[in-house]
């Protein structure tokens, strides 16, 4: 009987290792593939330069929207279309602009109208959905807060002030996501937070800790129950500039912003697919999502996980390969202020009744490639850490607890589907993200090109072995 088990499991073993050998050698395919004949590169270029920023609602929308189609069309994928939602059409309107002016103590109006270097214009952009100033803009003295906590302490001085949050990137955590995390707060709540008080509008320290002065947008959210106020960004060096004379003197600043809305607006998440050959029915979701800002040309944000997404459908076609399960290729619509294109593909699957076994995501620019996240059940990411070996020689060499994106987010809420991530190194990132310096030139071709490579190695081998 031992014999017979030792037997039973050598043979086992055996087949694991050829099995293993299977995969390692078509996980090298693919990315010999992507690496010496990849097409993601050229297609960012295109996407940056000849469309641009593609912020929900826009012309650039709509040429993105396009030229997706065209390339999955191209790619070969089986089934390709455009899957209808209503998206936002906020609108920036005309170039955002700041200015500060000394305000003279009653010592410097005895002795001179006002210390020298009286002005400053400031590098400013309004924040995604904020309401404009109107055509003359409006004036009014700065009121330093550094936290929310100090807003409540000084509430009763905020009436008629402009708010300035100075909430730094907290520069000892190593993931820089956890720093936008922390600081994202004061875009999203800081306006309505000050509106309560009677604020007249409001400036943000931008989420980066870049060393240039580039101000980052991003989308604000009002609460109903407070005045739509004013909103902007400020670039790092004007924010240490501002906060240190706000220590030494009193400071009005004019601000002029155009932003409104417009009545939302049809988009479309462009979805190409490879019908599986064994389990149709079963569905494995990549992507990344199509829009941007329109201060820069969108390329780490997310250009680069919409390139990656139509690479990985490009490279199983050019190497023949026939899935068992259905894989789809997504280009979201609308993540940066609305997550309309996330939320319509889980409700219809949710209508459909189908059963989607993974979704991942590409949303954190294409820097190398270091980590996958996985978020599901015990036993699914022990078989998920099973697959490290297999992965880790093309970058990706930590497997971790907690993976996913905004555009899959609601895939898991509405589906409980499994979601994973490509996380890329984030040390970078928050230079460039939301700012006019996500361009182009930015983004590297190898460490593009590996992260579409560890993503098709998960995608092949959850497709081959399941969840």
């Amino acid at each position: 009987m031992r014999k017979l088990s030792i037997s039973l499991l050598l043979t086992f073993s055996g087949f694991v290792v050829i099995g293993q050998k299977d995969d390692s050698a078509l996980i090298k395919r693919i990315s010999d593939e992507i690496l010496v004949n990849g097409k993601a590169y050229e297609n960012l270029r295109y996407l940056t330069k000849q469309i641009g920023g593609r912020l929900a609602g826009s012309s650039g929308m709509v040429k993105a929207e396009n030229w997706g189609l065209k390339v999955m069309k191209e790619n070969n994928a089986d089934k390709v279309w455009m899957q209808e939602c209503l998206v936002p059409h906020w609108v920036r309107g005309g170039k955002d602009y700041a200015k500060a002016m000394f305000i003279p103590s009653k010592f410097e109006k005895k002795s001179r109208p006002y210390p020298s270097g009286t002005t400053k214009e400031l590098d400013v952009i309004a924040l995604g959905n904020s309401m404009g100033t109107g055509k003359s803009g409006l004036t009014a003295e700065v009121l330093l807060i550094n936290s929310f906590e100090e807003l409540e302490k000084r509430k009763d001085e905020v009436k008629g002030k402009i708010i300035f949050y100075n909430y730094k990137f907290n520069d000892k955590y190593i993931n820089t996501f956890l720093s936008y995390r922390d600081a994202g707060q004061y875009r999203g709540q800081g306006p309505s937070r000050a509106a309560k008080y009677g604020a007249k509008a409001v400036i943000v320290r931008s989420l980066s800790h870049a060393a240039d002065n580039n101000p980052h947008t991003g989308a604000t959210r009002y609460d109903s129950a407070y005045e739509k106020i004013p909103a902007v960004a400020i670039g790092l060096r004007d924010a240490d500039w501002l906060s240190e004379q706000l220590q030494k003197r009193d400071i009005n600043i004019t601000i002029k912003t155009n932003g409104y809305f417009l009545p939302d607006t049809i988009g479309h998440n462009i979805i190409g697919e490879l019908t599986g050959t064994e389990f149709p029915d079963e569905i494995i979701t990549v992507g990344g999502h199509l829009d941007s800002w329109d201060n820069g040309e969108g390329a780490h944000d997310d250009g680069a996980g919409c390139v990656q997404t139509m690479e990985i459908l490009r490279a199983f076609k050019a190497i023949g390969y026939k899935p068992k399960r259905t894989i789809r290729f997504v280009l979201f619509a609308n993540e940066e202020n609305g997550l309309r294109g996330g939320s319509k593909y889980a409700e219809e699957a949710k209508a459909k009744n189908e059963k989607h076994i993974l979704a991942i995501e590409s949303d954190a620019g294409g820097f190398t490639p270091r980590a996958l996240g996985f978020s599901g059940s015990d036993e699914q990411y022990k078989k998920f850490l099973g697959w490290k070996d297999l992965i880790a020689p093309y970058g990706c060499n930590e497997f971790i607890k907690g993976g996913g994106g905004a555009d899959i987010g609601p895939l898991n809420r509405v589906l409980k589907t499994p979601t994973a991530s490509l996380n890329p190194d984030s040390q970078r990132y928050f230079d460039i993200h939301h700012a006019r310096s996500d361009v182009f030139e930015a983004v590297n071709k190898r460490e593009l090109e590996l992260g579409a490579v560890n993503m098709a190695a998960l995608i092949y081998l959850v497709d081959k072995y399941g969840l």
